[in-house]
């Protein structure tokens, strides 16, 4: 089985670049794309950036053949491998190395600005995908080697688990205005009606014969609209279809026995 640091991954290809041969740097100020012959590059191809593990390399390939030019291996970005210029954002300092080991400085330029910043995304992406890695395995090893939390029984220790033992708790009763519980109706029955002689004492007409100059209105003490009935046999209701103000004077009541419409 491969190890993960021979596979290869293609970050980006562009495909027209330049590379162009440079004067050693004098001093350490950055590097000025205006000091090259830019009109007349001394190489032009195709571009490849690849990835192997943590490892960018930057190719330099023929257009049509394919066959590597130049290449720069890069351990980080941005860094000694490259370099940007102070006086434009199209054009870049690259180090590349030969199989023997040795090193030297040439600059490469895009002619579209476009291929210059996704050559610069491709490899900030590559290089921040390895800051997280090495942060990643920093605190694994961190976890490793710290205390580890023994949470096993030791010999002879035991658990006890309470389940569905809890205490009950009594359902709170509802109150009535004064405080009291309200007991709920029986189930079933029927609500027995109030007693006779507790209507006695509303409207009601006293007759104490056949004749209707023996009806009185009498004025309780209680009730000033009450009238009596003393014939037992009588409808305790009545018709109460008119008002109480319509009852006709006592002389003009005549014999009978129904009840007295008010």
């Amino acid at each position: 089985m491969a190890a993960e640091g021979d596979y290869e991954s293609v970050l980006c290809v562009k495909a027209e670049v330049n590379v162009y041969r440079i004067p050693p740097r004098a001093s350490n100020r950055a590097y000025r794309a205006a000091d090259w012959k830019l009109d007349c590059p001394d190489w032009s191809g195709r571009m490849r950036i690849t990835a192997r593990a943590k490892m960018a390399f930057i190719k330099l390939e023929d257009k049509v053949s394919g066959e590597l030019f130049a290449q720069a291996p890069v351990q980080e970005y941005p860094g000694v491998a490259v370099e940007t210029v102070s006086d434009s954002s199209r054009y870049f300092v690259l180090r590349i190395r030969d199989d023997n080991g040795r090193s030297a400085f040439i600059g490469v330029g895009f002619a579209d600005r476009g291929d210059a910043f996704d050559f610069n995304v491709a490899l900030q992406d590559h290089f921040k995908w390895v800051k997280q890695e090495n942060e990643l395995k920093k605190s694994a090893q961190l976890r490793d080697s710290g205390p580890k939390l023994d949470l096993g029984f030791k010999e002879g220790q035991t658990i006890t688990l309470n389940i569905g033992q809890g205490k009950k708790r009594d359902k709170p009763r509802p109150h009535g205005p004064g405080g009291l519980g309200v007991l709920p109706p029986p189930s079933g029955g029927k609500i027995a009606p109030p007693p006779s002689s507790g209507l006695s004492s509303h409207n009601t007409i006293p007759q104490t014969g056949g004749t209707a100059t023996a009806c009185l209105l009498q004025l309780d003490s209680t009730n000033s609209n009450s009238v009596f009935q003393s014939n037992p046999s009588s409808d305790l209701w009545g018709d109460f279809t008119a008002p109480a103000s319509s009852v006709p004077p006592p002389s003009r009541l005549q014999n009978s026995t129904n009840w007295i419409q008010f």
